[in-house]
């Protein structure tokens, strides 16, 4: 099996962002520094997450890293995590747990094709995308 899985770099907040998406879509969060491993990073660096990985039981994966001082961060742009089913309750739960410290640009509603669609950038800056399959209303 093949799987394609957002990979989130962060600017030293890894493990509050991943933590936070733990609570939000639920599972197991594992999480390894660069402490872990002999990466050559400055002492004040060594906390840093240099691999996360959240997995849900409904197979949900997001994994992200902090970016060290010596490699260049940029903010993630023109890219959103998208999440998308026929579980209502679910994708409702998802929603109001990402939403309660992001900002909402399009509210959790349904639109012209049905189903329910919103899209909120959370407090860690990372675009999402929640949409309940349209056939799921129908």
């Amino acid at each position: 099996m093949t799987t394609l899985n957002p990979y989130i770099s962060f600017h030293q907040n890894a493990r509050e962002a991943m933590t936070f998406y733990q609570s939000a879509l639920g599972g197991e969060l594992r999480i390894d520094t660069f402490e872990n491993y002999d990466m050559g990073l400055l002492p004040n660096e060594k906390h840093l997450v240099m691999h996360a990985q959240l997995e849900t039981p409904d197979g949900l994966t997001l994994m992200g890293a902090d970016t060290p001082s010596h490699m260049p961060y940029a903010a993630p742009a023109g890219i959103s995590v998208s999440v998308s089913g026929d579980d209502e309750a679910r994708l409702e739960s998802i929603w109001n747990a990402l939403a309660a410290t992001g900002t909402i640009t399009v509210p959790f509603e349904t639109p012209p094709w049905g189903g329910r669609f919103g899209m909120l950038t959370d407090a860690f800056g990372i675009g999402w995308m929640v949409a309940l399959n349209a056939t799921a209303t129908a």
